[in-house]
């Protein structure tokens, strides 16, 4: 018996990345697969997002570990598409038990500032509103619901500091820590019916994400044009333990643990899988 063995799972971002990784990791535990990604780029992102032949390799990588899944092409920004892809995995699959809200970009560095951050908080923040919310209707008492956070929530950040310089940077902080506030109140207001909501907040994760020109300029900002070389001398800097980074299956096996009955008393937790980067910026209070 897997650990979430005959559950159903809507998974957004589920092409490629992190969001691959959980939909595998859960379907490995005997879960049916919601799979929901935008397959496309947005201009204000600077490195490319998923395709769709991504979401197929995606259904592939399912269907060979034996378990049923329906995937949709659908924008988090859009309620009514992700309502749509909720409804027809539902009705294909006989319920909804688990929602991992993974879908994220971080456009730092945009030319069209004021556009990357409309994007950033439209996605990063209201996607996850909006995919909580599509689900809520089908949820029943024991369900799961988990947002992928960020360390970069825990952290000061020069970003910050300095008005209007990246508000694409900015925005992914405060779409983390929006998503943080409201998912702590969530699993406050569903307690009473045992469904659990928690946040999940990874390090830096190896994946396209991670992996780009923009981020590389974000750790390097004294280099003109970073190669990922000179971004990996760097990386390390922000975890406690001496790792550049984690990998999506680190964060995967956080959210099948919050997804499974093994977390039944887990309730309004900000998980931190950081490698200790949280223990580098804050120091201990009682």
């Amino acid at each position: 018996m897997g650990r979430v063995a005959g559950k159903v799972a809507f998974v957004t971002g589920a092409a490629r990345g992190q969001g691959r990784s959980h939909a595998l990791r859960l379907a490995e535990e005997g879960a049916d697969i919601i799979a929901v990604d935008l397959c496309r780029d947005i201009e204000s992102n600077s490195y490319p997002l998923a395709r769709p032949e991504d979401l197929d390799e995606t259904v592939r990588l399912i269907e060979k570990l034996d378990r049923r899944v329906v995937s949709v092409q659908a924008d988090v920004r859009e309620k009514r598409q992700l309502h749509d892809a909720v409804e027809a995995g539902v009705s294909e699959l006989g319920g909804l038990d688990i929602v991992v809200a993974q879908a994220g970009i971080a456009p730092m560095k945009a030319e069209d500032k004021l556009q990357a951050w409309i994007d950033v908080i439209d996605i990063n923040l209201i996607g996850v509103l909006n995919a909580v919310h599509v689900s809520l209707p089908h949820l029943k008492d024991g369900a799961s619901i988990i947002a992928t956070g960020s360390a970069a929530a825990f952290m000061p950040n020069d970003v910050v500091a300095q008005p209007g310089k990246d508000p694409g940077g900015s925005g992914y902080i405060v779409a983390k820590n929006g998503l943080s506030a409201y998912m702590h109140e969530l699993a406050r207001a569903l307690s009473p019916r045992s469904i659990r909501a928690n946040v999940v907040h990874p390090t830096n994760c190896n994946t396209g994400m991670l992996q780009s020109p923009a981020m590389y300029k974000s750790f390097r900002p004294d280099l003109e044009n970073p190669t990922a070389e000179d971004a990996v001398l760097a990386f390390p800097a922000q975890q406690a333990m001496p790792v550049p980074w984690v990998d999506p299956i680190d964060i995967s096996h956080a959210v099948l643990y919050l997804a499974s009955d093994e977390s039944r008393y887990v309730t309004g937790m900000q998980l931190r899988v950081d490698a200790g980067s949280y223990l580098k910026s804050h120091s201990f209070h009682h």
